[in-house]
């Protein structure tokens, strides 16, 4: 089965994009592209995925990511075990290897989430695999995500304490290959998401974990207004709570309820499901759609309600208008070197079908990364656990007057890991008017 081709008719790049844009296809040079949330990181990924000359692959580090940008799992790609990566139990497939001395550059996204050990052996593999003992055997590494998002996942306290005797730390850019290759990095400024520059400072400062008692008043003032009982979701910590939210509010709904079994082709954690494999639905239950309209009438992220229902059809009412909603397609892909072609190839290894709706009554902070939501209302239960994470739910609304807390906002909602800001605050990052310089210059910028 052929990959399907994603749909960039609509992209239009700011000068900004299109100026990294052409840093990213004229240099050769390892790239970081960051930027704040709603700054069009991924329109950007998939702009340069569909227009560049250049020999390239897509990956990302969890299923969910590799979905959302129809790649490959970084661990599939390169046939590393999913448990903790020793570099000298790697063994390198042929297959893969032929694939690998083939290729140009590999595009990363969401390298927030990218273990220091999984960077480490992704340049292991690549040497060995092109018998070439350059950093990645001389392929470009490409990388896109926000270091202040979503964090690596270590889970164990063993691991943890590993990792930071002996690497410093567990994110991407504490692994050994950095030591002896440079790494440019580009941020993109221009926020898309929100307009009023007040909220944009507030939410900067939240990134970055600078919270002072006047930010924070001007924030929790957000706890004292009233809820609207339509047309706003709820962001949460946990599935639990997701669902508890979501099923109370469709059973008193008394309307018949339908089901649409999505098709699923090949193997998928459920996990990584986009929507639910059995979609239950009822007239006038709160929605959330997860794909853009290609005739811009919604976009992933818009909110609405289920006007009518039969068991092949089901129609929204976003904003007032109807709308037919039609099944979508999320698929992951496995990259092959076709040899008479001599040509990097795309192939669906699975997928998944099924109507790109989600009940949205509730839904968790983790899923709603990437997303732009017109009204949110937070709920951060018994606090913050995670880095970033806070930030991710603030940074998914559009404007401060669209924002609702259950409870204020308290420092220690306000999770930094001091790692990242350590490296971002030492790390030089490139303008885009200084790319003539870097396409010069064989120095390196950092580290």
């Amino acid at each position: 089965m052929n990959a399907p081709i994603i749909d960039i008719t609509n992209i239009h790049l700011s000068a900004e994009q299109k100026k990294i844009f052409e840093i990213l296809e004229n240099t050769n040079r390892h790239i970081f592209v960051t930027g704040k949330a709603g700054t069009g990181k991924s329109v950007l990924l998939q702009y340069f995925r569909q227009n560049s000359k250049k020999r390239l692959v897509v990956v990302a580090p969890t299923g969910v990511a590799a979905l959302n940008v129809n790649g490959q799992t970084i661990h599939s790609l390169f046939r590393i075990p999913p448990d903790f990566i020793a570099k000298n139990s790697l063994r390198v497939n042929y297959k893969v290897a032929t694939l690998l001395r083939n290729l140009d550059t590999v595009v990363i996204d969401e390298v927030s989430m990218v273990r220091t050990d999984l960077m480490d052996a992704v340049d292991f593999i690549f040497r060995q695999a092109r018998n070439n003992n350059i950093p990645f055997g001389g392929v470009q590494i490409i990388m896109f995500g926000d270091l202040y998002q979503l964090p690596p996942v270590v889970g164990d306290p063993e691991l943890h304490k590993y990792f930071v005797e002996n690497n410093g730390g567990f994110y991407f850019f504490n692994a050994d290959v950095w030591e002896n290759t440079s790494l440019d990095i580009y941020e993109l400024m221009y926020i898309f998401r929100q307009e009023d520059n007040s909220f944009k400072e507030i939410l900067n400062s939240l990134r970055k974990g600078k919270v002072n008692e006047e930010l924070l008043k001007t924030i929790n003032l957000r706890s004292k207004v009233e809820i609207p009982g339509k047309e706003v979701i709820t962001l949460v910590t946990t599935n639990q709570l997701v669902n508890e939210i979501n099923d109370f509010h469709l059973s008193q709904l008394n309307e018949k309820m339908f089901e649409y079994k999505a098709i699923v082709y090949g193997n998928i954690e459920q996990s990584s499901f986009p929507t639910e494999e059995i979609l239950r639905l009822k007239k006038g239950a709160q929605i959330i759609l997860l794909k853009n309209d290609k005739e811009k009438r919604w976009v992933n992220g818009s909110l609405g309600y289920i006007h009518s229902l039969s068991n092949n059809e089901i129609k929204v009412n976003i904003n007032g208008f109807v709308y037919n909603i039609l099944q979508e397609t999320w698929s992951k892909i496995r990259y092959y070197y076709n040899q008479e072609k001599h040509k990097i190839e795309e192939e669906v290894v699975s997928s998944f079908t099924q109507y790109p709706i989600r009940l949205a009554w509730a839904m968790t902070i983790h899923k709603a990364q990437g997303q732009t939501l017109g009204s949110v209302i937070i709920d951060m239960g018994e606090g913050a656990f995670a880095h970033g994470q806070t930030y991710v739910a603030l940074s998914r609304c559009k404007s401060l007057e669209g924002l609702y807390l259950k409870r204020e906002i308290v420092r220690e909602d306000i999770i930094v890991d001091p790692d990242v800001i350590n490296f971002m605050n030492n790390v030089k990052i490139l303008e885009s008017s200084e790319y003539d310089m870097v396409k010069k210059t064989e120095d390196k910028p950092n580290k």
